[in-house]
């Protein structure tokens, strides 16, 4: 994973949330495009749709539920300060808990990727992952 300026802990730890899930949502939605693209011979239109089931924030709620676990101190604090923090957009399809969950998700991979912490990053978005079927 490419990044310009890899950040510390300290610093990113004090970054808005928020911002760190504006971050995590790219690259999120990178990887997931990118895997499916990588993965599947299909035509744009069916990536996007399959895409699209994979990033919107119910799915990354999900995602998040099975990681709460084996998240460190950190990231659980960079997930629940990004999962309570207010928020300038409101869910389009999903619950308020829903919304509030996938946005720590994101916040949590937005603080992996500034901080460079690849190999960690890259165990927490292969986590469960079996196939990419779907």
């Amino acid at each position: 994973m490419f990044v310009k300026e890899v950040i510390s802990s300290k610093k990113a730890r004090e970054m808005n949330p928020v911002v760190l899930a504006f971050i995590g949502d790219a690259v999120y939605t990178l990887f997931v495009r990118e895997n499916l693209a990588l993965n599947h011979d299909l035509k744009t239109g069916e990536l996007n749709k399959l895409s699209t089931l994979k990033v919107r924030a119910s799915a990354q709620s999900e995602r998040m539920n099975a990681l709460l676990s084996i998240l460190s101190e950190d990231e659980t604090d960079i997930y629940k300060r990004a999962r309570n923090a207010k928020k300038p957009t409101k869910a389009k399809s999903a619950s308020i808990a829903e919304y509030n969950r996938s946005t720590g998700f994101e916040a949590v991979i937005g603080y992996l990727y500034l901080t460079g912490n690849t190999d960690r990053l890259a165990f927490l978005l292969n986590y469960g992952e079996t196939t990419d079927e779907s």
